[in-house]
């Protein structure tokens, strides 16, 4: 007789707030379905789903930043990260997967008044920049021959230009409302941003099955979602 195989577990890291909240519906459509153990779990950040005979599921809710350290560090095998997050630490990650969620961009803003002097940067300029993303912000300037005092901030990055601390700024827009309001203008785009499905290197070798049915499974949720879009804007039009 055959040997039984051994149930596998992979855990999944996943970030708390608003990306947890679009990714819900895409993992249910991909076989894990965190909806009622979300409901059940209270203030746990550590939970089992019940799972299948052949795979069960452990789930880590963290703060988006600290998704990819747990991947990396084999914590996790899977976890949900935005693009910004990625690039800003240069984690030794695969992102196989684009879910298509938490969709926005890096932008450079200054104010609407701001100085002649200071408007179009030219190679050899410098500028100060306030920012929650010092290394994006600094390979951005530095590929344009721009050399950037870069001033991190962690939170109100809009209120460095209003009150004088920086010249510019680097951050997420999303509607750009924010920016508006706080009479900013938008310079340049640097990236769009999303999130994506990044996986643990050893995971992919060490539980190559249950890890390639998960991304394939994810990516055909997230194709059906595209495809569901353009059909009920058509239904609604």
């Amino acid at each position: 007789m055959a040997p039984v195989p051994e149930r596998q577990t992979l855990t999944f890291a996943l970030p708390k707030g608003r990306i947890l909240d679009q990714a819900t519906p895409l993992l249910a459509a991909a076989g894990i379905d965190i909806a009622a153990a979300l409901d059940e779990a209270g203030r746990k950040l550590l939970f089992d789903l019940p799972g299948s005979s052949s795979l069960a599921w452990r789930i880590l809710l963290v703060k988006p930043i600290d998704v990819p350290t747990y991947v990396e560090h084999g914590i996790a095998d899977f976890g949900i990260a935005g693009l910004d997050t990625l690039r800003e630490q240069g984690r030794d990650l695969y992102e196989p997967v684009d879910l298509g969620i938490g969709r926005c961009r890096l932008v450079v803003a200054e104010p609407c008044d701001q100085p002649e002097h200071l408007r179009g940067l030219r190679r050899g300029m410098t500028v100060r920049v306030a920012t929650k993303y010092p290394a994006c912000a600094l390979f951005h300037y530095r590929s344009k021959g721009i050399q950037p005092d870069i001033i991190p901030l962690f939170g109100s990055v809009e209120l460095a230009p209003v009150t004088g601390l920086a010249d510019q700024i680097v951050d997420l827009v999303e509607s750009g409302e924010t920016l508006r309001q706080n009479e900013l203008v938008e310079v340049e785009t640097i990236f769009e941003v999303s999130s994506r499905l990044i996986v643990n290197a050893a995971s992919l070798r060490l539980k190559q099955p249950a890890v390639s049915h998960t991304i394939a499974a994810l990516r055909r949720a997230v194709e059906a979602a595209s495809d569901l879009g353009p059909r009920a804007e058509r239904a609604n039009s």
